[in-house]
């Protein structure tokens, strides 16, 4: 390997592909169109920050791997180092069509292949402070999701048992979660409602401690213009405004309303060939969850804007399904959304001619 490093690589940029998994990285390194190395280590950075130092220590050293479950610590680790780093979107990897082969060594060499012939998409990667405090969105969802899979589990619960008869269907309001503490019970069947309740007392604590954290972090300097940008849009309340900051970031990096509404996966996808044109179903690319809370501010916003709405009335009536309808609003909605975030402007109500 020294004399590889001394007559092939000395001095010049070699391209790295990374492949990521849990106890072991795969590597593989390329310079001059040719693969000069492959390897795999542990999965930890002074192992692999010792291995580029002893075997490339005059090269340009160019890294890239795939976004993944580790975030970006690898990213910013590396750039620390002085190595340059490209994350990027897994799902945007070029490949050849007809392989069918999938290994961890095959990855990284397609990895390093693409790196060296520029042919790869890149992360936009948040800086620390972002990621830590869009990690409170995250934690918000989450929990949100418990609270809503314990209530099930509470219904459940007093359907088997033919409990509260009474209350009524469809979502129950805090009050009627209390009228459950009165229900006479065996001891048995108290003790499992009581640890049921106890646990949604618990996590509604939970969220209202993450929605107080985000109503300081929207206060924040760099946050603070663009969540009320974001909130002076018709169905967007303060709550959605930051979780849509957090998540998005800097919404210049997208050259049109279209890409951004690519990344959102709210385009239809398209299989097309010569005169044939078929289009289905949203792409369902980037964030469902993100993607989730478009559309019910999307629900909201057609009470308030009548361009909305009148959208909405078209592509109903074209194509007999709301759900489509509601999809192209979500749309147009995050198109307006990126277009006064990079105009810095507040929003301004459109009038139907």
């Amino acid at each position: 390997m020294r004399r590889m490093q001394n007559w092939v690589v000395k001095g010049k940029p070699i391209f790295i592909g990374l492949e990521d998994s849990k106890k072991t990285w795969k590597v593989c390194v390329r310079c001059g169109g040719t693969i000069v190395q492959e390897t795999g280590m542990p999965a930890r950075f002074d192992v692999l920050k010792a291995y580029l130092q002893k075997n490339y220590p005059e090269c340009d050293i160019h890294v890239m791997y795939e976004a993944g479950f580790r975030g970006f610590w690898l990213h910013d680790a590396l750039v620390e180092a002085g190595v340059s780093c490209v994350v990027t979107p897994a799902h945007l990897v070029t490949q050849e069509k007809v392989n069918k082969v999938k290994t961890d060594r095959v990855d990284a060499r397609r990895l390093s292949l693409n790196l060296e012939n520029g042919d790869y998409s890149v992360c936009a990667v948040p800086d620390r402070e972002r990621r830590e405090d869009r990690q409170v969105v995250r934690t918000l969802t989450q929990v949100q999701r418990k609270i809503t899979s314990t209530k099930n589990q509470i219904r459940k619960f007093l359907d088997f048992h033919n409990l509260a008869p009474n209350l009524p269907a469809g979502s129950w309001k805090a009050t009627q979660y209390a009228r459950l503490r009165s229900l006479q019970l065996s001891s048995v069947l108290q003790i499992c409602l009581d640890t049921y309740l106890d646990i949604l007392d618990h996590l509604a604590d939970q969220r209202d401690r993450l929605k107080k954290q985000l109503e300081v972090i929207a206060t924040k300097e760099r946050y603070r213009e663009a969540v009320a940008i974001k909130a002076s849009c018709p169905g967007i309340g303060r709550l959605s405004a930051t979780r849509f900051t957090l998540e998005w970031g800097d919404l210049s990096r997208f050259p049109s309303g279209k890409s951004f509404a690519c990344y959102t996966g709210l385009t239809s996808r398209e299989h097309s060939s010569g005169e044939a044109v078929h289009r289905g179903r949203i792409t369902g690319q980037g964030s469902g969850v993100v993607r989730g809370w478009l559309i019910q501010c999307a629900w909201r916003a057609l009470k308030k804007d009548p361009v909305l709405w009148d959208k909405f009335e078209r592509v109903r009536s074209n194509s007999g399904s709301k759900k489509k309808a509601i999809v192209a609003v979500a749309r147009k909605l995050a198109v307006r959304l990126r277009a006064i975030d990079v105009a810095r402007q507040m929003y301004v109500p459109a009038v139907i001619e």
